[in-house]
């Protein structure tokens, strides 16, 4: 992978390029560097989530929220993975069995759930709330990844784990409102 920074402020930015992990330097408004953003607000999102589950997770009894902070790590170093496939054109450090554990995770949780008969409103419990706002910024994020396949070479995993990431954080806003006693706000179309 690409060298470690050793000054943050290293100017070479200041024209509006910004380097590779390979060492190319690119615009900073490239379809890359655009999907590599969006995937970095996604990355600090879930960090914002796991900061408002830290206080929960003191009490013993909160397996539940254990679980999901455990894997919502787990997550943070899937993006930084695919972080580097992003930034290095041609690297490969995504792997089938990251999209496979939130497949697992998917149907888990979903299992615990009733049936959706209407959409639901982003919203509820802090954490379910954080949840939305990860799984709105996660779409976007994928967006970006398929707008840059569409012009580059880039592999299908990348656009599969973050449609399946997406999915999950909305089974787990729907989980982290019922765990704090609430249920799913529903549209109200005739409201």
């Amino acid at each position: 992978m690409g060298q470690r920074l050793t000054a943050i402020a290293t100017r070479t930015g200041d024209d509006g390029s910004t380097g590779l992990g390979d060492g190319s330097r690119t615009s900073k408004d490239s379809l890359r560097v655009h999907a590599m953003g969006e995937v970095d607000e996604l990355n600090s999102q879930l960090g914002v989530l796991r900061a408002l589950l830290a206080p929960a997770l003191q009490e013993t009894t909160q397996e539940l929220l254990r679980g999901i902070d455990s894997l919502m790590h787990e997550v943070q170093h899937d993006l930084f993975d695919l972080g580097g496939e992003l930034c290095i054109p041609g690297y490969e450090q995504l792997h089938a069995h990251q999209v496979l554990r939130l497949d697992e995770a998917l149907a888990l949780h979903n299992a615990s759930l009733p049936r959706l008969a209407e959409f639901i409103l982003p919203g509820g419990s802090r954490h379910a709330a954080q949840a939305h706002v990860c799984r709105a910024v996660c779409r976007r994020a994928e967006r970006a990844v398929v707008a840059l396949a569409a012009a580059e070479s880039l592999r299908p995993l990348a656009q599969q784990y973050l449609n399946r990431l997406s999915d999950l954080l909305f089974v787990l806003a729907r989980v982290l409102n019922r765990q704090a006693g609430g249920l799913d706000i529903m549209w109200d179309r005739k409201r």
